[in-house]
């Protein structure tokens, strides 16, 4: 950024202890250094911003030269989607999305199990328990 060296820091810093005086230069001093670090990050910031573009600029020339530009990848686009499409159709593709259904025993209401007729006893089994 600039180039300043030690002894420009340090004629810096003897005129300012002399003008500001010993109490108020350590808060200048923190003043200064925040106003500075602020200054910095806005222009790494802005550098940043830059490089970005300019790179997606690049990427948009590379691209453009060496395919057919947007059409091309939304044509490859449609052609995937409709392979995809019809092999789902054809059964080769399962829902990814939901598991597999497995067959969930039906609950049985009071109703039916009314209905079920019970088990034969044996000739050795009462009604007494005993």
């Amino acid at each position: 950024m600039f180039d300043i060296g030690f002894w420009e820091l340090l004629l810096i810093g003897v005129v300012a202890l002399l003008v500001v005086g010993p109490e108020r230069l350590p808060r200048l001093a923190r003043t200064a250094g925040f106003w500075f670090g602020r200054a910095q990050r806005f222009i790494s910031n802005v550098k940043n911003d830059i490089d970005r573009e300019m790179r997606a600029e690049e990427l948009k020339s590379i691209l453009n030269k060496n395919s057919g530009g947007p059409q091309e990848f939304k044509e490859i686009i449609e052609e995937t989607s409709s392979a995809f499409r019809e092999a789902k159709q054809a059964g080769h593709i399962v829902n990814s999305t939901s598991p597999d259904p497995k067959p969930q025993p039906e609950a049985e209401s009071p109703q039916t199990q009314a209905k079920k007729p019970e088990p034969a006893k044996s000739a050795g089994e009462s009604d007494h328990g005993g």
